[in-house]
């Protein structure tokens, strides 16, 4: 009787062990890439807002800021903070965020304190329905966060309607500012372009219902508009449209001479130093702003103006260098 073969072994793999090592950590590896891409896929596709709330904390930390929240009243500020030095205090433009102010604070936190807010009404800040946020309104709620904040005297940096709430501000607290700098303000005398004659006709150009109608809104405000991933948009869309109601009362209100003309009206209460920066080719606010300004600043202890190339209505964007320098 013969007798039962040997169950066959296989043979031990020739490979070098460091060899066979590497390949686990390579098929590892690329699981791992798949997963991620699957992820980030399903993220972008059904969760953008995942994605970019990422990026904006990609941005805060390479700018070294953190977010704060602070209640003050019947508003609950949040805010960006970071940096050592003299305080700067950044004021953003109408439907926009602190989040603009982003990359001009990863050029201004080694040198200077800096803190840019959400707005009241505005970003992650609370509003209180049928309260009023027109110029006026919000210079007022800026001086209880100020107190709240216990600032020393800081430099106040306002764009667009930013601009004019910092100006209006400035005139009514000088104590707390030591310099002011307007870029692209609104609120000033200026000539009339396509734009101010649309809002006059009550047209608003920052309400949007669509990817087109996002990128007219930001043709309007940029030379070149940032690139942006179409589901990011999307999501822009719909903030838009859950805003409107407010974006579109508060368009109104700043409508009244009182708001489009609020810092003319103070300029010859403004004695501290005062910095005027407009791009040359602004859409929005005519650079005759600038001459407006310097003409009408009868007491500032200083005046100095920029006008920059290549930009539209977003010099802290287009032009983030010149801007911070």
């Amino acid at each position: 009787m013969t007798p039962p073969t040997p169950p066959t072994q296989a043979p031990a793999s020739t490979r070098p062990l460091w060899q066979r090592l590497a390949l686990r950590r390579l098929k590892f590896l690329a699981f791992v890439a798949v997963l991620l891409a699957v992820g980030l896929g399903g993220s972008y596709l059904f969760a953008p807002q995942w994605l970019m709330t990422a990026e904006i904390k990609r941005q805060a930390m390479s700018a070294h800021v953190e977010e704060h929240s602070v209640q003050v009243g019947d508003t609950h500020w949040v805010y960006f903070e970071g940096g050592q030095g003299p305080t700067l205090l950044l004021l953003h433009g109408f439907a926009a965020t602190k989040e603009v102010w982003l990359k001009q604070a990863e050029l201004l936190t080694p040198h200077f304190h800096v803190i840019a807010p959400d707005l009241p009404g505005w970003g992650e800040s609370s509003r209180v329905d049928g309260a009023s946020y027109n110029i006026d309104a919000q210079a007022s709620r800026l001086q209880a966060f100020v107190e709240a904040l216990h600032l020393p005297r800081f430099v106040l940096i306002g764009h667009s309607m930013g601009g004019a709430i910092a100006g209006v501000y400035a005139a009514e607290h000088p104590e707390h500012v030591a310099e002011l700098a307007l870029l692209s303000s609104f609120g000033l005398k200026t000539n009339e372009n396509d734009f101010s004659r649309a809002a006059m006709a009550g047209k608003n150009p920052f309400v949007f219902d669509d990817r087109a109608g996002f990128e007219r809104a930001t043709a309007l405000a940029f030379v070149t508009p940032p690139s942006m991933p179409g589901r990011f948009v999307d999501v822009l869309v719909q903030r838009n449209q859950a805003n409107r109601a407010f974006i579109e009362h508060t368009f109104n209100e700043l409508r009244e001479p009182s708001q489009y003309l609020s810092l003319q009206n103070r300029l010859d209460q403004l004695t501290m130093p005062v910095l005027g920066l407009w791009c040359h080719d602004d859409k929005i606010v005519d650079i005759s702003a600038l001459d407006s300004l310097r003409n009408g600043l009868k007491n500032a202890s200083a005046i100095s103006t920029s006008v920059l190339s290549g930009c539209n209505h977003m010099p802290i964007l287009e032009k983030p260098e010149e801007t911070a320098r």
